[in-house]
């Protein structure tokens, strides 16, 4: 793995942006299922409920690890 020096602050910056572009890409898939909880659609497209939902379902999912994986990012800075 390659390393940079690079400051905190901007480090901090790049993070927020990222994690925010994330949140709006949940939002929107939130969105397009009238949805407000990650946790519901994520039942529901499992379960069948939404039928035709898994390729948001699993975009989703992603979005959510990367999410999670940058807070802890952030949080260790």
């Amino acid at each position: 793995m390659t390393q940079v020096k690079l400051d905190k602050s901007l480090a901090e910056d790049l993070i927020t942006s990222k994690l925010r572009i994330l949140k709006q890409f949940i939002d929107e898939i939130l969105a397009r299922w009238n949805e407000s909880s990650s946790k519901d659609f994520l039942e529901k497209a499992r379960t069948g409920i939404y039928e035709n939902a898994e390729d948001d379902a699993v975009e989703l999912r992603q979005l959510l690890l990367d999410y999670t994986k940058l807070q802890e990012i952030l949080n260790n800075l």
